[in-house]
């Protein structure tokens, strides 16, 4: 993959809004997966330092805020670029990122001879982006893709939304879905039969489940102090609470922050990140997307094997830790869905939802021709 120096505006994705909080070490905290997945343990789950946020008055905390808008996707420093900028910039992009459609041969000739492993992040990914996190529907089409590439390989659903909402949504019962940031993990119901794996049916595995009653106080304290706030959506996912301001007057962002930082004040053991146009309040917890996947490939026997391309679908800041583990680890490679610039741990790109489906199509057309 050849680099580029790009001359036009690239949209990097913003920094996380905690920091490290001295004077407190990190502990392991071990865990059984007997009567989860399978009969031994896979990894540990260590510790993250508990963090303390910026100032939500500052310049650079708002920014992050901003910068996670679709109002200011083509914007750079607050100024607007001409529509040749634009697609200039996203073309000398792609010479980064490539089209994952147009490089489907390559990506082909990569698999031949491997077992696939397919993870898709939800929002933005199988459904649109949309004002009212609670109409996130996906379409009819893109299900039935979904449901037919599971029949070939193993496909798992990791999302920030709480598993049971994700899944309300696939309406699948052959998929591994992983909600919370993929704290929340379940194997599928009905596996298909021409799957491979270790995981028995319906195991669950839980890694911040003591954070559950702590996260219900949160979310009940968000919900009351943001009520008053036009716009504010506190939504419950679990084993994170996500504060969304998409419908909220850009001039009312600053006091949401500042709510959300004085609640937090109260919970040195959790953290804050943002996505897109959302805060979210998760366990002080070093286990992320990446951290699913790679418990997920354990599960499932496919880790630590030559003959596994894993291969991660996402088009959030929170996939960039499944992006990451995969390059890091050298044994697949990600997929940023973005319509505009921006800097990634993916090796590919795909523009939007309909580009997403196509190349789920794709994989199950090559999958029906290779023995």
């Amino acid at each position: 993959m050849h680099k580029t120096n790009h001359s036009a505006p690239i949209l990097a994705d913003p920094t996380p809004i905690t920091k490290p909080k001295l004077g407190i070490h990190d502990s392991i905290l071990p865990y059984s997966s007997a009567g989860v997945f399978s009969q031994s343990p896979f990894l540990t789950v260590p510790w993250k330092k508990p963090g303390v946020l910026d100032d939500v008055l500052s310049t650079s905390w708002l920014d992050a805020m901003k910068s996670s808008s679709p109002r200011n996707l083509i914007k750079n420093n607050g100024t607007d670029f001409s529509s040749n900028d634009v697609d200039l910039a996203y073309l000398n992009w792609m010479l980064k990122y490539p089209s994952a459609l147009t490089s489907f041969e390559q990506i082909a000739n990569n698999a031949r001879g491997k077992r696939i492993a397919l993870f898709l992040d939800y929002d933005g990914t199988l459904s649109p982006i949309v004002d009212n996190p609670d109409h996130a529907f996906m379409s009819s089409a893109m299900r039935a893709a979904v449901r037919n590439v599971a029949k070939y390989v193993p496909t798992a659903i990791i999302s920030g939304r709480s598993r049971e909402k994700v899944r309300k949504f696939v309406g699948l019962k052959e998929l591994y879905y992983a909600g919370s940031h993929g704290m929340d993990i379940m194997a599928p119901d009905q596996p298909p039969t021409d799957h491979t794996t270790e995981v028995n049916a319906g195991n669950l595995y839980q890694p911040a489940s003591e954070f559950l009653p702590m996260m219900n106080e949160v979310f009940v304290s968000l919900v009351e102090i943001t009520k008053n706030i036009e716009g504010v959506k506190v939504e419950d996912n679990k084993f994170a609470v996500s504060v969304h301001y998409r419908n909220v007057d850009e001039k009312n962002w600053e006091t949401v922050a500042q709510y959300v930082h004085d609640t937090m004040k109260n919970y040195p053991r959790l953290r804050l990140t943002h996505g897109r146009m959302v805060l979210e309040v998760r366990p002080v917890l070093k286990w992320d997307k990446g951290k699913a996947v790679e418990f997920l490939l354990e599960s499932l026997g496919l880790s630590n094997c030559d003959d596994v391309l894993p291969i991660y679908v996402g088009d959030d800041r929170t996939d960039e830790d499944a992006f990451k583990f995969l390059r890091e680890s050298n044994r697949g490679f990600g997929i940023l869905v973005s319509p505009a610039p921006r800097e990634s741990n993916a090796y590919y790109s795909l523009k939007d939802t309909s580009e997403v489906m196509e190349f789920i199509n794709s994989l199950v057309m090559y999958k029906k021709s290779v023995p």
